[in-house]
C-alpha cells in the first residue's frame, strides 16, 4: 500500500529542473455594458488585472507551491515582459530559481486576455509571441544552464508549448544527460513525432495529442491503451501517461498491461494548467522513487484540486493530502482552504443560504484552552465560523526565531478538527486586513485582552454592518507561558505592538 505520508514528507528535501517554454500571463478583467461608438465591438470598463506566469513555468510555480525546489531553465526577450517574468519568479518563496537565457531575436511569449468579470467569459486574447526553435548560441546557452543545475536535481521535466524552446537538439541533449545521472525525466509533449523524447522515462499526452502522434481513432480506453503502447514501443520511452479530461488518465509501460484510474468527482471549473499540475507531481513523485501507477493517482488527485480552481493554478501539499487520503480522514482536512477563490466559494454559498459568517484569527501555535474558549464563543455568535490562521513566515516574522513550534499544516489539522471550527483560511500577511476585507464577516471576534478600537478588520467589518466581539480569556493561558514553563520560550521579534499585558498567542 502507498504510503502517502512518507511521501509528502520527503517533498522538501526534492529539487526538480523544469526546462520549457515560459510565457506570461496577463488577464485584465471587467464589464461590458454597452457597444463601442467607434465600431461595432463591446467596450470593457477594467475593474482589475492579473500577472501569472503561464506554461512551462507554470509546472515549475506547481513544484515549488508543493513545497520541493525548481530550477527553472527557459528563453525570454530582451524586453520588458522579460523582466517582469523574472521579477514574478524571483518572489515565489524562495523555492524557485529562474535561470533565464536573454534572446534579442524574440519577444518574450506574452497572452494578454480581456475577460468578462460577470460571465467568467473570454472577450478577447493578444499574443505576442515567435515560435521558432532557437537559434544554435541560445541552445548552446540553454544547455549550459541545464548541465550546471543537473547535479542538485532528483527529477527534469521538459514542458514543451511548441513555442521554440525544445529544439531536437536541446532535447536530446537533456534527456541524454539526466539518464546519464540516473535521474528521471517526464516530457510534457508537443507535435507529432514523439521520437524526438526518445530516452525520457514518461511521456504525458493528452487524448487529442495521443490521437494526433498515433493518427488513429480513440473511441475507447482499449483504442486509448493499443495507441499508448505503439506510441510508446515507436518513441522509446519506458512508459506512456494519457491524461483523459473527465475520463481520468491511463497508464501503459512496457510488458504491463494498461491501468486506468478514474477523474475524482469535483466541480471543474477552469482546466487550464491542469496538465502542467499533473507533470509537477509525476515528477516529484519519480524523483522520490514511487512507482509510476502510485505516481499517477497521486497526479490524478492534484488535477481535480487544481480545475476546482479558477484560471491558471497550483496545488498545495494539504490540498494534495486531502484528496488522496481515505474519506474517513478528510471531514476535517476539507475545512482548509489556502486558495482565495476556494474562500470565496464557500463563503458566497453560506451566505446565498443567509447563514452568519464571523472571523477569528491568530497563530494557534499550541493550542491550549484559551484558545478553545475564544474559538466556542465565536460559534456561538456566528452560523459559521472561519479561522484566519498565519503562514509559517508569518509566525516568524511576528513571533521570532524558533516559531512556529509546529507547521502550518499541523496548526492547521488541529483547529479543522474542532467542531467549532467551519474554515481554516491561511494567510501570508502579518495581519489578516487583507482576509478580512475579502471576507466582510458579520462578526469579527477577538480575546477581551484587546480594545474594541485595538482589533485588527474593526472598521470593515462595522462599515459592512457587522459587529466585535470581544470574549473573556482564559487566565493563565498562552503559548509563551507554555513554552516558558518547558524552557523553550524563544525571542519574540519585532512587529506589531500588542496590547498592554497581553502575552503572544
Amino acid at each position: 500500500m502507498l504510503d502517502f505520508e512518507t511521501y509528502l514528507a520527503r517533498l522538501p528535501d526534492q529539487s526538480v529542473l523544469c526546462v520549457g517554454d515560459l510565457m506570461l500571463d496577463q488577464f485584465v478583467y471587467g464589464e461590458v455594458s454597452r457597444v463601442s461608438p467607434e465600431a461595432p465591438v463591446p467596450v470593457i470598463a477594467v475593474k482589475r488585472e492579473e500577472t501569472q506566469v503561464g506554461g512551462a513555468g507554470n509546472v515549475a510555480c506547481n513544484i515549488a507551491s508543493l513545497g520541493a525546489s525548481c530550477v527553472f531553465v527557459g528563453v525570454v526577450g530582451d524586453d520588458e515582459a522579460g523582466q517582469t517574468l523574472a521579477a514574478v519568479l524571483g518572489r515565489l518563496n524562495g523555492r524557485l530559481s529562474a535561470e533565464l537565457v536573454a534572446d534579442p531575436e524574440r519577444p518574450t511569449t506574452r497572452k494578454l486576455r480581456f475577460v468578462s468579470e460577470h460571465y467568467s467569459s473570454h472577450l478577447l486574447r493578444a499574443d505576442w509571441e515567435r515560435p521558432q526553435p532557437l537559434g544554435a548560441a541560445i541552445e548552446t546557452a540553454v544547455l549550459a544552464r541545464v548541465e550546471a543545475a543537473l547535479p542538485r536535481v532528483t527529477a527534469v521535466v521538459l514542458s514543451d508549448y511548441a513555442k521554440g524552446v525544445l529544439t531536437p537538439r536541446v532535447v536530446r541533449g537533456v534527456i541524454a544527460a539526466a539518464r546519464g545521472r540516473g535521474v528521471p525525466v517526464v516530457v510534457d509533449p508537443k507535435g507529432r513525432d514523439f521520437s524526438v523524447y526518445a530516452g525520457a522515462t514518461l511521456i504525458t499526452p493528452n487524448r487529442k495529442e495521443l490521437g494526433e502522434a498515433s493518427r488513429r481513432p480513440l473511441a475507447d480506453l482499449d483504442a486509448v491503451a493499443a495507441a499508448a503502447e505503439e506510441l510508446r514501443r515507436d518513441s522509446g520511452c519506458e512508459a506512456l501517461l494519457v491524461t483523459l479530461s473527465e475520463d481520468g488518465m491511463l497508464l501503459k509501460q512496457g510488458g504491463r498491461a494498461a491501468v486506468h484510474v478514474p477523474a475524482h468527482p469535483v466541480r471543474v471549473r477552469d482546466v487550464s494548467g491542469a496538465g502542467d499540475t499533473v507533470v509537477a507531481v509525476l515528477a516529484l513523485m519519480l524523483a522520490m522513487g514511487a512507482p509510476l501507477d502510485a505516481a499517477m493517482r497521486a497526479a490524478n488527485a492534484a488535477a481535480s484540486v487544481v480545475v476546482g480552481k479558477r484560471g491558471t493554478a497550483t496545488v498545495s501539499p494539504l490540498e494534495l493530502r486531502s484528496r488522496v487520503l481515505p474519506a474517513a480522514a478528510l471531514a476535517s482536512e476539507e475545512k482548509i482552504v489556502f486558495d482565495a477563490a476556494q474562500l470565496d466559494d464557500r463563503v458566497a454559498a453560506w451566505r446565498a443560504q443567509g447563514l452568519r459568517i464571523g472571523f477569528t484569527n491568530g497563530c494557534f501555535d499550541i493550542l491550549h484552552p484559551g484558545h478553545v474558549r475564544v474559538l466556542t464563543r465565536a460559534r456561538a455568535a456566528c452560523d459559521r465560523l472561519v479561522v484566519g490562521l498565519n503562514s509559517d513566515a508569518s509566525v516568524k516574522r511576528l513571533k521570532g526565531e524558533g516559531r512556529p513550534i509546529q507547521d502550518v499544516v499541523a496548526r492547521a489539522d488541529v483547529l479543522a478538527a474542532l467542531e467549532a471550527v467551519d474554515l481554516v483560511a491561511v494567510f501570508e500577511e502579518d495581519t489578516p486586513i487583507e482576509l478580512i476585507r475579502r471576507l466582510k464577516p458579520q462578526v469579527l471576534v477577538k480575546g477581551s485582552d484587546y480594545r474594541v478600537d485595538q482589533v485588527v478588520g474593526r472598521e470593515v467589518v462595522e462599515a459592512n454592518g457587522g459587529e466585535v466581539v470581544l470574549v473573556d480569556i482564559v487566565p493563565g493561558h498562552s503559548t509563551t507561558g507554555i513554552l516558558k514553563k518547558s524552557g523553550q520560550a524563544p525571542a519574540r521579534a519585532g512587529g506589531p505592538a500588542l496590547p498592554a499585558g497581553r502575552e503572544p498567542a
